[in-house]
């Protein structure tokens, strides 16, 4: 499936648009990786253990999405938008979302 954060794609006519397909997570940090992570706020760096959790969540969201587009018939998600907001503290959401649309 193409997705892109245009509004159309190269060489392709959209022949429908389909609605908004949109796919979201919720993560939370757990005890383990903050402990890791207090460690490394202590010395600088990267916070490797949150970044992978961050690419997860990301990665599940955009799978989320296209599996609803998949499930309105879309050959492609134009214009692509992803959102993060915290939900409490130590847990936020992964929203993705674009437009769902037939090619021809």
């Amino acid at each position: 499936m193409v997705i892109t954060t245009g509004d159309q794609i190269p060489k392709k006519q959209i022949s429908e648009i389909l609605g908004i397909s949109r796919g979201s997570t919720v993560r939370a940090r757990n005890v383990g990786r903050d402990i890791l992570a207090g460690f490394k706020n202590l010395i600088g760096g990267e916070i490797s253990e949150y970044t992978k959790l961050q690419a997860d969540a990301r990665e599940q969201a955009m799978q989320r999405m296209q599996d609803d587009a998949r499930r309105m018939g879309a050959d492609a998600v134009i214009n692509m938008r992803m959102q993060t907001s915290m939900i409490m503290q130590g847990a936020c959401e992964i929203l993705i979302y674009g437009t769902a649309v037939k090619l021809d």
